[in-house]
């Protein structure tokens, strides 16, 4: 199941992303964690040092090479220039499993704090006045059109602070999202935004009170969200120690369950393929009409094959031993 976690900037969702995807991984489930915020700290957040790198490249540094590997055979596909992030796959096209032995799991994923995790790569200078984030997300949102994540098995994305995460398609790709509120106006009135924008595609939204100080506080979360509120969470002195450098301890048994919560309602959830790939071809055909086809200069609505159906039995087919040619003969096994 793919989860994203959202919210104001400030409001902590970068720490509850680290702090569910700790809890997942401490449960021995498959899991990866992706970095994908403006600012890049979700691998200090799991426990990486403020001096050390991430090791493996970020994802958005390899982006051709990434389009290479998931077009794979796919007809409709002529080149990695003629695909863009909302291309969705196709027949021929290479589908991932979770952790899978392909290049880009093995190139881009490095452990942090047990936790499986890639990164988009940090906004930097050369990007200024000449391009915006969300084309560091594109191999992100290429990634999941093309992943087939199975029962029991998790993403995890720390995603862009505010309504902002609404700005590409990329928002329709999970399963489950976590909008992180604080209890204040202004964290409120992003949530406002996302439940709004939400609703208009079906997406599945819940709210995770962060920075709860009292009962005041708890009420305030309930009046302005009401039933969106599935947990919320204490103000740690766990979380503070180990932004701090301090020796941590353990995570406060309220906020534990709090996690646990999260868990429970991402794993009540069934998984629906078909809104997935309903989702993928509309907003591929969106970016194809109101960019994509003059960027390219090809039309990139006939990259969608209409005879694809996400999912399982895509994976299976996609992997299964290619049977001989037309025609020729079966070589008989004998007794």
């Amino acid at each position: 199941m793919r989860v994203a976690f959202v919210g104001k900037g400030g409001s902590g969702k970068t720490t509850l992303s680290a702090l569910f995807a700790r809890h997942l991984a401490r449960s021995g489930v498959p899991l990866v964690a992706i970095d994908g915020d403006i600012n890049q700290h979700l691998a200090h957040a799991l426990g990486l040092d403020e001096d050390a790198n991430f090791g493996a490249p970020p994802l958005s540094s390899r982006t051709g090479e990434i389009k290479d590997l998931l077009r794979g055979d796919n007809p409709r596909i002529v080149s990695r220039e003629a695909m863009v992030k909302t291309t969705p796959p196709g027949r021929g096209s290479r589908l991932l499993r979770l952790l899978g032995d392909d290049d880009l799991h093995i190139r881009h994923v490095e452990r942090v704090g047990g936790v499986p995790l890639m990164v988009t790569g940090a906004f930097d200078e050369s990007d200024l006045g000449v391009a915006c984030y969300h084309s560091k997300l594109g191999a992100v949102e290429l990634y999941l059109n093309h992943l087939v994540d199975g029962p029991g098995e998790y993403v995890v994305v720390d995603m862009t602070a505010g309504a902002d995460a609404f700005a590409s398609g990329l928002f329709t790709r999970f399963d489950m999202t976590f909008l992180v509120v604080e209890p204040t106006r202004k964290s409120v009135s992003v949530y406002r935004q996302y439940r709004e924008h939400a609703a208009e595609f079906g997406i599945p939204i819940a709210v995770v009170g962060n920075k709860v100080t009292g009962e005041d506080d708890l009420l305030f979360l309930k009046e302005h969200v009401g039933d969106d509120l599935l947990a919320y969470c204490e103000q740690s002195s766990y979380v503070r120690a180990q932004e701090q450098g301090r020796e941590q301890g353990e995570l406060e048994s309220h906020n534990l369950h709090a996690l646990t919560r999260l868990k429970d309602a991402v794993d009540a959830r069934t998984k629906d393929w078909a809104t997935f790939q309903r989702h993928a071809v509309e907003f591929h055909l969106r970016n194809a009409a109101a960019w994509a086809n003059d960027a390219t200069g090809h039309d990139l609505a006939a990259q969608v094959d209409p005879e694809f159906h996400h999912g399982p039995e895509a994976l299976a087919a996609a992997t299964a031993p290619a049977g001989p040619p037309a025609g020729a003969a079966v070589p008989s096994i004998a007794p």
